[in-house]
């Protein structure tokens, strides 16, 4: 319970990445046809519309991986109050996340590009908390 109560900021966030990511692969994958028939709608005036498949599979990949490693942060974390698997998922959360910002800037959809700065911030926020 002590790791718990003195790790409680950081647990909050990764769970916060977590939800996020596995959230949203789990979307990727269930609604596949969907999501790459309006990513290719988002990205076809741009120079990365022929790369939208495997754009979206190598993403799957990441936030999989960034959802995974938040989880066993929040578990190890709480069970022996070690951060490293933490900071890991925190930091390949704020990659994944300017992935997505490089994206919807090429898409010139600035509005979502406006909406992942508000999951960086909280990401980078944990980054700065389980790196010290």
């Amino acid at each position: 319970m002590e790791n718990l109560l003195n790790n409680i900021t950081p647990i909050l966030i990764l769970l916060l990445l977590a939800v996020t990511f596995l959230q949203s692969g789990i979307d990727k994958i269930t609604d596949w046809s969907g999501n790459i028939s309006w990513l290719k709608e988002h990205f076809a005036k741009t120079y990365i519309k022929k790369f939208v498949v495997i754009a979206v599979v190598k993403l799957l990949i990441l936030e999989i991986i960034a959802g995974l490693l938040c989880v066993a942060g929040i578990y190890i974390l709480i069970t022996n109050g070690e951060n490293s698997v933490g900071l890991y998922g925190a930091i390949l959360s704020c990659i994944v996340l300017l992935v997505l910002l490089l994206g919807q800037r090429i898409a010139k959809d600035y509005d979502g590009a406006r909406t992942i700065v508000i999951y960086f911030i909280p990401a980078v926020f944990c980054v700065y908390l389980l790196a010290n």
